[in-house]
């Protein structure tokens, strides 16, 4: 291990959980130096690259299935933790098998299961298959938890501990861990037993009930969004109990939901309800409080976003747009008025826009300080000089591709010192499972009786 060979003096400066690390990591370079050699051939394609990132030497086995758990994973792993992805032997993730329309011709014969989809929210992370139904494999993993920091879960409440796979069964082993759960409902209440999916919690949690336009039915969002935010909670929630966990010495177990995630995601909407009794309406991509904050149609059929935030920001834009006269209008003079004369405003700002090209009118606005842009497709947005500006694409190596390269979209977080990086390509199922059995004390033997009772 990389910290092996640290004097005692550094030592002492570390965490309590790296310095942990360190005296595991002696333990097991002696214990497999014998064996060294037997596994050599493997870890040339198994091993993670090393990191500089700010959760290096934190270790997550990682249960989470579909998108809200993998993501949070995913956040971890990027920022530098050794994340396990348990997988069923043989199926693995479901959304290995999500292909787009298209999409198999765009992986070599005999790759799978995999998908794009898969893909997206798993890099940099090692695939371990386990049949937690086997008494094998929850053996394994007691072994494992009790060298991992965190584990995730996003099985049915009480489904875990039906399994033995529990916090309070896995926290006698570890009483350091931190242990987070993902569900639909949360682990109490009377919908906790109840299955959840992003779509149901978008519906159930009022977010379909303000997405779509007035005129028609509620909209789900083109993205899985309480499901991602979901997960981004979930990893915030993690890092600060293992801050926690420096002072007090203790895991604890954090329960997370789809259900209370978008109820917490109402904000101002929310808010308006319970102070005002105001319910939340469809204003389509127009904003509920602010006008004009919309967008529009320009002559060349592309819908451009502007935003004029205050009084000051309207007076600027009526001037861009040659209507000085607007801002003197009792109807629009200030943003309270504006909203109460919408419709009017909105008419007004149709036949505005209509009259040039997207281009022209973002050539009219540059340099101004007003927020404004394009519609763009999926297409323009990767093409955007700030997504290559910012790295927001990155190409890695995969034989598993047709074209022999994967494309993963960057971290969207930049840190100065402990960069967040892509280093791993997503594993194939179960690619990891003889490594990391290997490094946590089985041997050939051991392995080979655990692949013959289907344990893995």
């Amino acid at each position: 291990m990389a910290g092996s060979s640290r004097a005692p003096n550094e030592m002492a400066k570390l965490p309590f959980f790296l310095q942990r690390r360190v005296l595991i990591g002696k333990a097991r370079h002696s214990a497999s130096r014998g064996r060294e050699h037997q596994f050599r051939h493997e870890s040339s394609q198994t091993t993670t690259k090393p990191t500089d990132g700010p959760l290096k030497g934190i270790r997550v086995l990682d249960f989470g299935r579909i998108l809200a758990g993998p993501f949070c994973s995913q956040i971890l792993a990027d920022y530098g933790a050794d994340v396990i992805k348990v997988e069923q032997p043989h199926q693995g993730d479901e959304t290995r098998s999500w292909h787009a329309k298209g999409e198999a011709a765009a992986w070599k014969p005999g790759t799978g299961p995999i998908s794009f989809y898969f893909a997206s929210v798993n890099r940099n992370k090692r695939s371990l298959t386990l049949d937690l139904k086997k008494p094998e494999a929850l053996e394994v993993v007691r072994n494992l938890v009790k060298e991992t920091d965190v584990v995730i879960e996003n099985f049915v409440p009480g489904g875990a501990d039906k399994l033995g796979v529990g916090y309070a069964e896995l926290s006698k082993v570890n009483p350091r861990l931190i242990y987070a759960s993902i569900s639909g409902y949360g682990s109490s209440g009377p919908y906790a037993k109840r299955a959840g999916y992003d779509a149901i919690a978008a519906a159930e949690g009022g977010l379909m009930h303000i997405t779509g336009h007035p005129d028609g039915g509620p909209a789900r969002p083109g993205l899985g969004m309480t499901d991602m935010s979901t997960g981004l909670y979930a990893h915030g929630a993690i890092l600060a109990a293992l801050y926690n966990r420096e002072k007090t010495g203790r895991g604890q177990h954090i329960s997370a939901s789809l259900f209370e995630t978008q109820i917490s995601l109402l904000i101002n909407i929310g808010a308006n309800w319970l102070n005002m009794g105001v319910d939340g309406k469809r204003f389509g991509a127009a904003h509920p409080s602010i006008v004009p904050y919309n967008t529009w149609k320009c002559q060349d059929g592309v819908w451009l976003a502007v935003a004029a935030n205050n009084d000051r920001q309207f007076r600027t834009l009526c001037r861009l747009i040659d209507r000085l006269d607007l801002p003197e209008d009792s109807r629009f003079a200030n943003n309270a008025q504006r909203v109460e004369h919408r419709p009017l405003m909105d008419e007004i700002f149709d036949s505005v826009f209509a009259s040039k090209t997207s281009r022209e009118w973002v050539k009219v606005m540059e340099g101004s300080g007003l927020a404004h842009g394009p519609v763009n497709s999926i297409q323009k947005a990767f093409e955007h000089p700030q997504t290559e500006a910012r790295d927001m694409v990155q190409p890695v190596k995969w034989d598993a591709v047709a074209s022999g390269e994967w494309k993963g979209i960057g971290p969207a977080v930049k840190f100065s010192e402990t960069k967040a990086t892509i280093r791993e390509r997503p594993p194939r199922l179960g690619e990891h499972t003889e490594s990391v059995l290997a490094e946590a004390g089985y041997s050939d033997e051991d392995i080979g009786r655990l692949r013959q009772s289907g344990a893995i």
